[in-house]
């Protein structure tokens, strides 16, 4: 049964804190099943991890550590609540970087333990999977779904809360490392995505005959790797001292391939599925370029497309405490009051079932 079935009046009223530790984002939040969002607090490390050129797992972890109380303080104030007013404490489970997960799932669990309250795990992907519907309560399921987050990038039919049916996936780099990598080939900063689309947005993507990998395949998996291999080979043929609008175009030509063929399995998958709704989540979902292609994409086939706000594509609280509102409303999640936890660095999405993703 999902919480679709239930009146949303029927249902109980939940006030669940969320804890995101998964990567190089500290996200907190309180989520209220009526009144919606409380309050949100999260800090990025960005900035810790710019001079190493990408994530550091134990300075990540030491982060973490330093700032979940702050910031859970913040958002208690922002609620209004203390601790023991909440119904249940969240942590995500994973999949991420073990260390930091560890401290997410740690302080939840101390944190509940000491009010009394359930604690539950959530499946990272899934939170991002449905931050969408946390934007715009009208939207629900079923619906094609199009996650381009971190390291993964997957279509799934979204069926209902928790059955999720694997469409295609990457079966090597992903649209994100994709970016970060390419990023790195041209001498630009970390976060590598963002820095690639700002350089882009000053080229023209046509000076550069780069591939779309799997562009025409019959399924609706993806990949990468060959188009990183030749933005490495485009590097080296501009040499160390490369024009500025060269570097330029080889971006926007790098954009232009990774947001074409996104665009055109996402698609290809409303197509094959019969759906007219795609929902976009996860940190390359604010890229510009893909959001319009994906719009003229579902244009064209009648159909709508759902984006989380810029703020909520990257790893955040609320996406976390949602998910775990939304499984205990439906009666899916098997909270805990033994404070046992445990943590899954690698989870399949496709391996989450309706009554799984609590600890």
């Amino acid at each position: 049964m999902t919480d679709a079935v239930l009146p949303r009046a029927a249902a109980p009223r939940l006030r669940v804190l969320g804890i995101e530790t998964s990567c190089d984002e500290t996200g907190l939040a309180v989520y209220d099943s009526r009144d919606g969002l409380l309050g949100q607090a999260l800090h990025s490390q960005i900035a810790l991890h710019r001079d190493y050129g990408g994530v550091v797992p134990e300075l990540a972890s030491r982060d973490h550590i330093a700032r979940v109380l702050p910031l859970l303080d913040d958002v208690l104030d922002q609620a209004r609540l203390e601790l023991r007013d909440l119904d249940a404490v969240a942590y995500t489970r994973g999949p991420g970087l073990a260390g930091a997960l560890l401290v997410g799932a740690g302080v939840a669990a101390a944190l509940a333990m000491s009010a009394g309250l359930p604690l539950l795990g959530v499946h990272h992907l899934e939170g991002h999977l449905l931050s969408p519907l946390l934007a715009q309560p009208g939207l629900d399921f079923p619906f094609v779904a199009l996650l381009v987050s971190g390291g993964h990038t997957m279509l799934l039919q979204a069926n209902a809360l928790g059955c999720y049916e694997l469409l295609g996936e990457t079966v090597d780099d992903a649209a994100g490392e994709a970016f970060d990598k390419s990023a790195k080939l041209l001498g630009l900063g970390y976060p590598g995505g963002p820095e690639l689309a700002r350089l882009a947005a000053g080229g023209h993507a046509g000076a550069f005959d780069l591939p779309r990998p799997k562009l025409h395949s019959e399924d609706l998996d993806f990949s990468f790797a060959g188009l990183k291999t030749a933005v490495l080979t485009r590097v080296r043929q501009l040499g160390e001292d490369a024009p500025a609008q060269a570097r330029a175009d080889l971006a926007a030509a790098t954009q232009e391939a990774i947001t074409e063929v996104l665009a055109a399995k996402a698609a290809a998958a409303l197509r094959r599925s019969g759906m007219r709704t795609l929902v976009v989540a996860g940190g390359v979902g604010a890229n510009l370029r893909l959001r319009e292609k994906l719009d003229a994409a579902c244009a064209a086939l009648g159909a709508r497309v759902h984006y989380p706000p810029l703020q909520w594509c990257t790893d955040n609280g609320p996406m976390i405490a949602y998910a775990a509102c939304r499984r205990l409303q439906a009666g899916l999640a098997r909270a805990s009051r033994d404070y046992a936890f445990d943590i899954q660095p690698r989870w399949d999405l496709a391996e989450l079932s309706a009554a799984d993703g609590a600890s």
